[in-house]
């Protein structure tokens, strides 16, 4: 054979291969690369999703954090201001009880004065009707000891 022949025979062959790999091959390969590539992009896209819904919920807890925090920070602060309202109640309780604790025992202490004041009136009075006695024993003259006596009682 000539070499000739021999292309030409050899180019049929490659022309014969090149026909049953595009027939027969090449589709089925095309669409398993045609199909990968589809997996490949929907992967991507899901991942792309994926990221952006992540995104999305990182600002949502951000946004929850946030708004726990403020609650916690105005509830603090609700709760400074009640035990500080509450100290000053306990506080304006306290001033009230002790005036009344204060204006109690002055009322006792008069009480006790006028207590004292009576005892020594009737001890004074006891005294000048000893004084009385004395003076009648020696002298009897009622006038002038009853204007006595009365002086005596209107001084005391």
């Amino acid at each position: 054979m000539s070499i000739t022949a021999t292309l030409i025979f050899q180019m049929i062959v490659f022309m014969i291969l090149v026909w049953f790999t595009m027939r027969f091959i090449w589709p089925p390969v095309t669409a398993a690369l045609d199909e990968r590539a589809k997996k490949i992009a929907a992967g991507l896209s899901a991942a792309d999703k994926a990221k952006a819904e992540l995104a999305e919920a990182n600002k949502r807890v951000e946004q929850q954090l946030s708004a726990a925090r403020d609650d916690a920070t105005r509830r603090l602060a609700d709760a400074e201001h009640l035990a500080q309202q509450m100290i000053e109640e306990a506080k304006g309780r306290a001033s009230e009880e002790g005036a009344k604790i204060i204006a109690a025992a002055r009322a006792e202490a008069e009480q006790e004065a006028l207590k004292a004041r009576e005892s020594l009136r009737e001890q004074v009075a006891g005294l000048a009707v000893k004084g009385a006695e004395a003076i009648l024993r020696r002298e009897v003259n009622a006038g002038v000891h009853a204007e006595l006596l009365g002086r005596l009682k209107a001084e005391l």
